[in-house]
């Protein structure tokens, strides 16, 4: 009766290790919501057909009209292969955390020896018992590693998304510039066509014709870097947003977004950033991890292969024999401290990465937030003081010519120097949208330049020594 209710209890705890089972949108659901708390637009994870043809429609929608800042980072969440490819990790993730709850496959083994007339033959069925206890346990851990795994994939769409912004605010202010700097061609080739023919009428020097000569030059170096600039911001964009064939028509808006009546007022920022920022977050959901496969090492630190199992022994002319077979392994040479160790070593270095990490993203988030404040500052000088009272400027010379106070290229001059200060704008004001776009990431998302990614491969490989025991 007492083996009928232990054999009885094994059965249901092996059906109970054999029913971890996927989940219906493969753990995504969570990540999608951190990216669109964090960039203000869905991201889908395309994981057949007819997801991608859904994706691919709203892509084309999109692009139909000119892009904005949102758009372009819906594109590019949408359309990104490499982002797609990444949120394919999170797949491998919940593989292992499904294979964690399951109990390995019972092993079994067939023996036949013969001779002298007699045929003996031996029958066993062996069962990972030091599984079947610690099951639970490697649950947990690998549960933390795809918690982990979902923080890695927004982590990584978030970093797009931060990536489309600047690429798209520089591409914009890119044809802006070059439409300044054309301008500013146009005006040199009549300013130097005008010193040529006044310099064969006599009425001007050689050397004031080859300045505007000069001019005319550079004007046209600056040109071609304008136009070359222009095609390598918009690739750049292209490249994140995925776009092919028939795509690469997209729009851009004309202009920036005007400057902000006020810049942002933050309360809290680094508060913020210990919460919400996704680095911070890996870091300690790493060091959560470690710690617990750092219990399931002590738990099998002497311990680390035990099986259980039936056997069955039937001889030629004799009774069937059946048995109970344990194979264990002996602490004899190596007690398990070097495991422990090492997984107390992996803790430890896990602690103080993700202190490391907090502190870097509490000293980002102030950098970031002088950095928005200054390019906010200049670009509201730009708009208020610099652009007007240049305007002013021409203004005045315009009536100082046309009572011949002034010659032609002296007004020529003050024009290019104008067009210099609208240039000089645009620039700040994609300096400050650049910067407004840098601060967001920084309190929510994850390190402006980068950051430090604690991906669920590299945590996995630093807890194998951790791990291993559970199968």
């Amino acid at each position: 009766m007492k083996n009928t209710l232990t054999a009885s209890a094994t059965a249901g705890m092996l059906l109970l290790g054999s029913c971890a089972s996927f989940s219906p949108d493969g753990g995504f659901g969570p990540v999608a919501d951190m990216t669109r708390e964090r960039s203000g637009q869905a991201v889908a994870w395309q994981r057949d057909a007819a997801q991608t043809q859904t994706a691919q429609a709203r892509v084309a929608e999109l692009l139909a009209a000119p892009l904005s800042a949102d758009r372009a980072v819906e594109v590019a969440l949408l359309n990104n292969r490499g982002l797609q490819a990444q949120f394919f990790a999170l797949g491998i993730a919940e593989a292992d955390l499904v294979r964690a709850g399951r109990l390995a496959n019972p092993s079994f083994s067939f023996g036949r020896l013969s001779g002298g007339g007699v045929t003996e033959i031996d029958r066993s069925i062996m069962v990972n018992l030091l599984g079947l206890l610690t099951l639970p346990a490697a649950r947990q851990v690998a549960q933390q590693r795809f918690a982990q795994a979902q923080l890695q994939a927004a982590f990584d769409a978030v970093g797009l998304a931060n990536e489309v912004r600047r690429a798209f605010f520089s591409a914009v202010a890119a044809q802006d510039l070059l439409r300044y700097h054309a301008q500013v061609k146009h005006a040199a080739e009549a300013t130097s066509e005008l010193a040529r023919r006044m310099l064969q009428a006599g009425n001007f020097n050689k050397l004031a014709q080859m300045r505007q000569q000069a001019f005319d030059a550079d004007a046209t170096v600056q040109l071609a870097r304008a136009q070359h600039q222009v095609l390598a911001e918009r690739e750049r964009l292209v490249r994140l947003l995925g776009l092919s064939g028939e795509q690469l028509r997209f729009m851009l808006p004309e202009r920036l977004p005007d400057l902000p009546a006020e810049p942002l007022a933050l309360q809290g920022a680094e508060q913020t950033a210990m919460h919400k920022r996704l680095d911070v977050l890996m870091a300690k959901r790493d060091t959560e991890a470690t710690a617990q496969a750092l219990g399931l090492t002590r738990a099998t630190r002497l311990v680390n292969i035990l099986h259980a199992g039936v056997t069955d022994k039937r001889q030629t002319g004799e009774a069937r024999q059946r048995g109970v077979e344990i194979e264990l392994e002996l602490p004899l040479f190596d007690f398990g401290q070097a495991r422990s160790a090492r997984a107390e070593a992996v803790y430890m270095q896990s602690v103080q990465r993700a202190a490391d990490v907090a502190i870097t993203a509490a000293s980002e988030v102030r950098e970031s937030h002088a950095a928005y404040l200054t390019a906010y500052q200049l670009a509201r000088h730009y708009r208020d003081q610099i652009v007007p009272l240049k305007q002013r400027i021409a203004d005045e010379n315009l009536l100082r010519y046309n009572g011949m106070l002034i010659g032609v290229f002296e007004l020529l001059a003050d024009a290019r120097e104008q067009v210099a200060s609208v240039t000089g704008a645009i620039e700040a004001l994609r300096e400050h949208w650049i910067a407004e776009t840098q601060l967001q990431t920084a309190l929510t998302g994850r390190s402006p330049a980068g950051g430090l990614s604690l991906s669920p491969s590299s945590s996995s490989r630093r807890l194998d020594a951790a791990g291993d025991a559970a199968h």
